[in-house]
């Protein structure tokens, strides 16, 4: 059977895809303990996502632009902050560095997610970093890192992590992505296939971490250090994107999702969010971490 066909074969599902609209152009992303809000105006598509399980081992890191892999964690509560910094870190680090090859990988934070009830975690009152905490699940199609950021942050985290290193070739971006929560989950993550992505789509939506979401003028209002912050890339709706995910994954798996790859012979990134999975019954509220990593080539 040819690639194409193993592809058609997928089981599919009809879901909601939230995508930024046409004409939406002040678009920023405030973070604050335990909400996330985007000033930009958005609207659902009705898409086709396939359920990729049966053919797991079809999709590449090169050539989709993710990969899912076995791997046990020694992490017993991934809501335990003081555990999962202790342990998860090193782990995630040398699958990364096993799955592409890398020389160094930079471990850059990680954030637990649920679609469950977020009012029994403890909140910071001050001084938000936005990584160590529970959020909800993104519910629109981004990339976590924008083109227009990309080179200046895998630098310069190079030269803080890696001081007196010897330079490299090649960066990686990514995340690696693990749901925790018995499947089946409510809202997976639905991953897309670079090779359904121009390189030229994608709009930057600039971050800005808060301990409390302003009111909405000054959400709106002039930000004098916009073009410093860290941005996604949200993309526009189009026909051509083709949908995927892995049904009822468990915590002994994950899925490497490329944000950025600095050689463009190679799937350059893969716009990702979450959806609701109308195919289940019963399914659970989604509990996840995510762990974002920088992949260097020397």
């Amino acid at each position: 059977m040819s690639p194409v066909d193993i592809e058609d074969s997928a089981r599919c599902v009809e879901a909601q895809i939230v995508y930024v609209a046409p004409g939406s152009f002040i678009n920023r992303r405030f973070v604050a303990p335990g909400v996330e809000h985007n000033t930009g105006r958005y609207e659902a598509h009705t898409v086709t996502v396939r359920d990729g399980r049966p053919i797991a081992s079809h999709f590449a890191l090169d050539t989709h632009g993710f990969v899912l892999t076995p791997h046990r964690s020694a992490v017993v509560n991934f809501f335990d902050k003081e555990e999962v910094d202790a342990v998860y870190p090193a782990e995630v680090a040398e699958a990364v560095k096993a799955l592409t090859g890398a020389s160094r990988v930079a471990a850059l934070g990680w954030m637990a997610r649920t679609s469950g009830d977020l009012s029994k975690f403890e909140r910071p009152a001050a001084g938000y970093t936005h990584r160590g905490g529970v959020q909800p699940p993104a519910g629109e199609a981004h990339v976590d890192t924008a083109p227009d950021r990309a080179d200046r942050m895998a630098r310069a985290t190079y030269e803080r992590i890696f001081p007196g290193g010897k330079g490299y070739s090649r960066y990686l971006f990514s995340s690696f992505w693990r749901a925790f929560s018995e499947p089946p989950q409510d809202m997976p993550l639905a991953v897309c296939d670079a090779r359904s992505v121009r390189p030229d789509e994608g709009t930057t939506n600039t971050m800005f971490i808060v301990d409390k979401l302003p009111d909405e003028a000054t959400m709106l209002g002039e930000m004098p250090n916009e073009d410093t912050v860290p941005g996604a890339a949200i993309f526009h709706y189009s026909p051509a994107h083709r949908w995927w995910y892995f049904s009822n994954m468990t915590r002994d798996e994950a899925l490497l999702v490329k944000f950025h790859d600095s050689d463009r012979s190679r799937a350059l990134r893969t716009p990702h969010t979450a959806f609701r999975d109308p195919s289940f019954d019963g399914a659970r509220p989604r509990c996840s971490v995510e762990f974002r990593t920088i992949a260097y080539f020397e």
